[in-house]
């Protein structure tokens, strides 16, 4: 019989625990498996309910979430965190500092500590509790259950709605419709990277990995809400041997450089007489995101033509799939995230199979193989 996802639901506030609760119990496939006030008392459930995934608070008596991170890592328990996270400065730092402690993702409660219109964010909290549940309960030799008609964005398998990876070996893109590129690859003068669920800890890998050498600079979307790209940006900045930061309107890109997306900011790429640079816009959302990966790829591709490199790795739905051919077409490498090692093989999924990929990498190449490439093609 297939496993429903268990869920432990870690929060002070005994409103958050019951509605977070009640939305849980209503999403088929997920099931509450128990509540805590603290952290304290969540490890000590955490035995005796065997939860697939933990919805964690942060700041709550006793121990809080980061200090419970901390005695996760410690105790070796593996069990996937997603944190609700209030809007703020120092919500956004502290979200950081979970991530860098372990913890898979986070949401945002819409309306601070105690949100009672955390229903609005329902979807998207079920989505992530999902994905992260089901890929626990892989690793751990359980027969998941089918996800809901109404998440088919969250095939991690070659069957619809089942989330059992295929791996990437056995998988061939589909010959009808690929691209031609136009012309061959030339050198490599920038590095465009679009990613979304699973994002934060990917970039994680890849930006403390690669090559301090690297001589072409970096744009990034990662789809992430307003208020938490800036302190991203600084997170992997301690981390990576490039400057990263947090895109401006007219940042110079140049080698060493690493500019990530601001959160509800699109962001594009311009050649000037004297140099590149990033421009910021807020026209509508595309493929429902902005940032999205999709309009930073056809930036890309009308100015640099052959001359990039762009990537796209873990996420839900299609964004970046469809520009990232254009690029392909223009004769630039592209790359993809294989499925084995995606949190969800959506966007490089979907852009697998339409062509629009030259090679699929392993997380734990991308670094290695992005850095190559950059010194192959100089």
């Amino acid at each position: 019989m297939p496993d429903p996802v268990n869920v432990l639901v870690v929060d002070d506030s005994a409103l958050m625990r019951n509605l977070v609760s009640k939305m849980i119990e209503a999403t088929p496939g997920l099931r509450v498996a128990d509540k805590a006030m603290n952290g304290l008392f969540a490890l000590q459930k955490i035995p005796r309910c065997n939860p697939d995934v933990i919805v964690l608070d942060i700041e709550m008596p006793e121990m809080n979430g980061i200090e419970f991170l901390k005695e996760r890592r410690r105790l070796g328990i593996d069990v996937p965190v997603v944190v609700l996270s209030a809007v703020a400065r120092k919500g956004a730092e502290i979200t950081m500092e979970a991530l860098a402690l372990g913890a898979s993702d986070f949401i945002t409660k819409p309306s601070g500590s105690v949100s009672s219109d955390i229903h609005t964010v329902a979807g998207e909290l079920a989505r992530l509790l999902l994905v992260y549940g089901t890929r626990y309960q892989n690793s751990k030799g359980k027969t998941p259950a089918a996800y809901p008609f109404e998440y088919p964005e969250l095939m991690l398998g070659k069957e619809a709605g089942v989330a059992r990876p295929v791996p990437s070996a056995l998988r061939e893109p589909k010959a009808s419709g690929r691209p031609v590129p136009s012309r061959a690859p030339g050198p490599i003068d920038l590095i465009a990277i679009g990613i979304s669920t699973g994002g934060p800890n990917a970039l994680r890998q890849v930006f403390a990995r690669i090559d301090p050498n690297l001589a072409a600079p970096v744009v990034v979307v990662q789809h992430m809400p307003p208020g938490f790209t800036e302190e991203f940006a600084r997170s992997l900045d301690r981390i990576c041997p490039l400057d990263v930061k947090e895109a401006s309107d007219g940042d110079i890109l140049k080698p060493g450089r690493v500019l990530i997306a601001p959160g509800d900011k699109h962001l594009l790429v311009e050649k000037k007489s004297l140099a590149a640079v990033a421009r910021l816009s807020d026209a509508p959302p595309e493929n429902g995101h902005r940032p999205s990966a999709d309009v930073l790829f056809a930036s890309v591709a009308r100015e640099f033509g052959n001359r990039a490199l762009g990537v796209i790795m873990t996420g839900m739905g299609r964004d970046g799939a469809r520009e990232l051919g254009t690029l392909y077409k223009e004769g630039s490498i592209t790359l993809g995230q294989d499925e084995g090692s995606s949190v969800v093989y959506g966007m490089p999924k979907v852009a697998f199979d339409l062509g629009h990929v030259t090679e699929q990498v392993p997380l734990d190449r991308m670094a290695d193989r992005i850095s190559e490439l950059a010194r192959q093609h100089r």
